[in-house]
Order: structure tokens, then sequence, then C-alpha cells
């Protein structure tokens, strides 16, 4: 018996998976099939990258890492989209794993620096990413177009 989480990047069977645990962390069910065609897309897509963490071959954590060329960082920035990981497995350092995988993956991609976003409305998650080593130093703001 695997009680040992498995970190590896997520491919086009982990779908329903990432589906499942993306409409948990926004607290809404998502469209399926918008949310099929991005996934797909990006799993592909050179400057995304997906890392599932799996408990006896089952789901439990997820996180997204998207990279662009940005001119005040003159070079590569990789971002956090999205980090989930089930109630039933938290505080057990899965999110730490997710977190050091993206940190090798950028290390490889020449990322000048990580940052991540999270909704105000989540106040636990700051000490969350000051604990992964983040320093709560902008501000994001938003709006519909």
């Amino acid at each position: 018996m695997q009680n040992t989480p498995i970190i590896r990047k997520a491919g086009p069977d982990d779908l329903e998976a990432v589906y499942q645990m993306i409409c948990a962390l926004r607290d809404e069910l998502l469209d399926r099939d918008t949310f099929s065609l991005v996934y797909l897309n990006n799993i592909y897509h050179q400057d995304c990258y997906y890392i599932i963490a799996t408990i006896e071959d089952k789901p439990v954590g997820f996180i997204s890492l998207h990279i662009q060329q940005l001119l005040h960082h003159n070079g590569a920035v990789g971002e956090v989209q999205e980090l989930y990981i089930k109630p039933g497995h938290r505080a057990r350092g899965i999110g730490k794993l997710l977190m050091n995988a993206v940190i090798a993956y950028a290390r490889t991609k020449q990322v000048k620096s990580l940052e991540v976003a999270s909704n105000k409305k989540r106040t636990e998650n700051v000490a969350v990413y000051e604990k992964l080593g983040f320093t709560l130093s902008h501000n994001k703001f938003t709006r519909l177009p």
C-alpha cells in the first residue's frame, strides 16, 4: 500500500480529476467542454506545466505553472495559476512537494522569479504561500473586459 505521494506531470488522462479539483478550488461547476479545450491545449503548450499528486493512483493534488517573457523582468517569469490539495490530504506536505516540482522545472527554464496570486477571501493562503517561501510584495488588480 502506497501512502507516499507520487508527483508527476499531468496528462490527457488526468483531465477529469483536474476538472474536479479546479471546480472544488473555484467552488463552482465550470463548463466542462470549455475546460477540456483549455486543459488539452495547455498540457501540450511549452509554457504551461501541469503537475498532479497521486496516492495509491488516486489524484489528491494539482499545481499549474505558466511561464511568460516579461519586459519589466527582462526575461521569464513563472506564475503558479492553480494549487489545490483535496481536503483530506492537506497539511501533509503534498503542496510543498508540488511546489518543489514547479521550482525545479522553473529552474530548467531559466525563470527569474515565481509568482502566485490568491483570492482575498482565501486569507489562510497567505500563511501557506509564505511557508512555501513566497513574499507578499505586490497588489493584483482585476476587472472584466
